[in-house]
């Protein structure tokens, strides 16, 4: 039961409430159990009419809705379509006309619009109960039962946190939520370059594509795993190369007695300015197998043949994480520099007291300090180089090219060879897989090493 209480305005708030669905319907009088059935009905028996009017709308809004459009969408949700597009005789012509198919990528947009739909019905009319049993509550109380005016002035007031939230989970449902039902779904269909409708619609298929991807012999399979220990090989040495990089980097910068600090930091911070792109593609063409690099290393005799940067394997892997290093040790020595200009001058004191060296001065006082403060950037940045699209797809484009690897290269991330499956190939389904696959990954490894964190542990000070 709810818990009804005054605050300092002379206005009843829930201070507590072990309500359900069950214990509502339990406890509930006549309206409040009726409201089950009738939106509204319960604020409408205890003079809240707009409020019970809005409910009711929105009951039979939705029922309008599911009798008119939303039936026959979850129809066609489930079988995808069943009408291919094709030439049939149109015996009162005479002749072949082109008869309209279905198209399956729509049933299944307009389906996920419609479980969407259903989702926010539901959770209306799950507030619809709650809304109901509160005022029953305050009305048993003897408590005052708020005016519709009174709960619009509430939303400005106690529950503005509410309507300043509602626009932005209103956007994210349509921006977000929509796109990615759409794409787990797709990863349980046929969707690809044979079946493209309304020509040839593409069905369900289950766990297929996962079974083939995990578990099968196929080529799809014998592409995933290595691309998948490639892609983890990459996050982990571009993200500690930069880290660390970028540490060293800011205690040079920031030692006593170097002078103009700003005018390096400026220096090294001119690779942000410029376009990530354009950089990438101009090291692109400098490092090709006949470019400027080496163009002028054969001019000066320090090679006799062409170093393949790019067009062999290894050198490709080493070249995108030297590029990769270059480009992302600015950032992290930016954020280290302001740390290290925070932490208390005191510290090295005593430890130059206790005789300790520069180097255990760094292990026991500014790595630690300096950990705990960027511990949540470097998992984002471990997670965004799992997805670093840019300086491999700009770079290498993921190439060189493997035959025995499904439309993938050896320098290829998980990302660039789903874009790759996604525009060049239209295999939509294994790339909705892939999709999944690092949606995973990154889910599972940025939960569990930001909780092992002190940061996570100890979040208000340093210990």
């Amino acid at each position: 039961m709810s818990e009804i209480a005054i605050n300092k305005r002379g206005k009843q708030t829930k201070t507590k409430s072990r309500d359900n669905i069950f214990t509502i319907f339990k406890n509930g009088d006549l309206f409040t159990r009726l409201s089950f059935l009738i939106m509204g009905l319960g604020n409408i028996a205890r003079k809240q009419f707009v409020k019970g009017l809005i409910y009711l709308g929105c009951e039979i809004g939705f029922l309008f809705f599911l009798a008119k459009v939303g039936i026959k969408k979850l129809k066609g949700l489930i079988t995808l379509g069943t009408q291919t597009q094709g030439w049939v005789f149109d015996e009162t012509l005479g002749i072949e006309v082109l008869s309209q198919g279905d198209n399956s990528m729509l049933f299944l947009l307009y389906g996920v619009c419609t479980l969407v739909v259903m989702g926010i019905f539901l959770v209306i009319y799950i507030s619809n109960l709650y809304s109901a049993k509160y005022i029953q509550d305050l009305a048993d109380e003897g408590h005052h039962v708020p005016t519709f005016k009174e709960d619009l002035r509430d939303l400005v007031d106690n529950k503005f946190h509410v309507t300043l939230m509602t626009i932005p989970l209103i956007m994210v449902t349509i921006f977000t939520v929509l796109p990615l039902l759409y794409m787990i779904l797709i990863a349980f269909t046929n969707y690809d370059k044979d079946h493209q409708p309304p020509g040839a619609l593409f069905n369900w298929v289950g766990l297929a594509n996962f079974k083939d991807m995990l578990f099968s012999t196929s080529s799809f399979s014998h592409t995933f795993f290595p691309v998948l220990g490639w892609t983890l090989i990459w996050a982990v040495l571009a993200t500690v190369t930069c880290y660390f990089g970028g540490i060293v980097l800011a205690i040079l910068i920031n030692k006593e007695g170097i002078k103009f600090k700003k005018v390096w930091r400026t220096i090294f911070v001119i690779t942000m300015a410029i376009p990530q792109f354009i950089t990438l593609l101009v090291i692109r063409q400098m490092l090709m197998d006949y470019g400027p690099l080496n163009g002028e290393l054969i001019g000066w005799g320090v090679i006799s043949k062409f170093i393949p940067f790019l067009t062999k394997p290894m050198y490709a892997r080493i070249m995108v994480l030297v590029v990769n290093f270059w480009l992302g040790v600015p950032y992290t020595m930016l954020i280290t520099s302001s740390i290290l200009m925070n932490i208390p001058r005191e510290l090295y004191e005593a430890a130059d007291i206790d005789g300790a060296s520069p180097i255990k001065a760094f292990m026991k006082i500014t790595m630690p300090y300096v950990f705990f403060v960027t511990a949540p950037y470097l998992i984002t940045q471990f997670i965004g180089n799992i997805n670093n699209f840019n300086v491999i797809y700009f770079l290498t484009k993921g190439e060189p090219l493997a035959t025995d690897y499904y439309f993938a290269g050896k320098t290829d991330l998980l990302v660039t060879w789903l874009y790759k499956l996604t525009v060049n190939y239209k295999d939509y389904s294994r790339a909705s897989v892939i999709g999944i696959a690092v949606f995973v990954i990154s889910v599972i490894i940025s939960l569990v090493t930001f909780n092992l964190t002190s940061s996570a542990k100890s979040e208000e000070d340093f210990q």
